[in-house]
């Protein structure tokens, strides 16, 4: 039942997830001890972001064809954020994974073969300047290197756009400092700290929410290198730079200074079209339900636990 609701793409889909995230986040609110009224604010832009991840994620899903025309791929997304609601706690880590979607969007559609060099220069400019919120983010630019390699046509012009990207952005991050901040580079600007302390995980509940989407994702991740080769030629190396980009997140959060929960926000956008991808394809209904069925009841279970 949980699955034919959104087996077709309908805009009604689109209202009830995103009145999960609206629960997810009145949850996390509730659940923060002594929230002062700036920090309220800061928290509905951070929901405010969260909602436009959901038109993105299914523009993104959408136009390149990484699923079939259903709406599996946000009614995963809606429910990582129930999985997920410390995101919303950290408006910097909710803006730097909103333009690493932009640059993810201008990666997933080189497929077109179409204006090439803006999109590689797009993708590095919004993965620079994410850097700028949340550091780590840096890291995407992995899949750049990948895309560059699956797409190289012998013109240097790619790499050379690419690197100007980065210039831009290092060149707009100077002038700002200048004019506000009197100095050329602040020590804050960059912050490379990293932590492998997990205690802040050692409870039952983020212990077993971890553990079912860790399971989740490596159980649809086998199905999705497995259908590889009935995937559409063009789009393969999409869907390899997907999970590439699925593995950066994970790296961003293992690095991660502070665990909090809110470093799995990178993880939803490969984590949601690799989870749909297994969904449309899975023959057994039943099993369907119960693999959605666990991700309605890990946010459940985190609450009680």
């Amino acid at each position: 039942m949980i699955t034919s609701i959104f087996s077709k793409s309908k805009p009604i889909n689109y209202l009830i997830v995103m009145l999960i995230l609206v629960i997810a986040f009145v949850f996390q609110i509730f659940s923060e001890a002594n929230e002062d009224n700036s920090s309220i604010t800061i928290s509905f832009i951070a929901l405010s972001i969260g909602l436009f991840y959901v038109f993105i994620t299914d523009f993104v899903i959408s136009k390149n064809d990484l699923t079939k025309r259903h709406s599996y791929g946000i009614m995963v997304l809606g429910l990582s954020f129930a999985i997920f609601p410390e995101v919303f706690s950290n408006v910097n880590i909710m803006v730097a994974n909103l333009l690493v979607l932009f640059a993810l969007r201008r990666l997933f559609s080189l497929h077109t073969k179409r204006d090439l060099k803006k999109k590689f220069f797009d993708a590095v400019f919004w993965i620079a300047l994410s850097s700028l919120f949340y550091t780590w983010a840096i890291l995407y630019l992995l899949v750049v290197f990948v895309a560059l390699a699956y797409f190289w046509q012998n013109e240097g012009k790619y790499i050379a756009v690419s690197l100007l990207g980065v210039v831009s952005v290092f060149v707009l991050l100077v002038l700002y400092n200048i004019i506000f901040k009197d100095q050329y580079i602040l020590e804050s600007n960059f912050d490379f700290s990293s932590s492998f302390d997990f205690s802040n995980y050692n409870s039952a509940g983020k212990i077993i929410r971890f553990t079912v989407v860790i399971t989740i994702y490596i159980w649809s991740l086998v199905f999705y290198f497995k259908s590889a080769s009935e995937k559409n030629k063009k789009l393969k190396p999409i869907h390899t730079l997907v999970v590439l980009s699925s593995f950066v997140a994970i790296v961003i959060a293992v690095l991660a200074p502070l665990k909090t929960g809110n470093e799995a926000v990178f993880f939803m956008l490969p984590f949601s079209i690799i989870v749909a991808n297994y969904i449309e394809t899975a023959e057994e209904l039943w099993f369907k339900e119960v693999f959605v069925a666990l991700l309605i009841l890990v946010p459940v279970l985190n609450l009680v636990l």
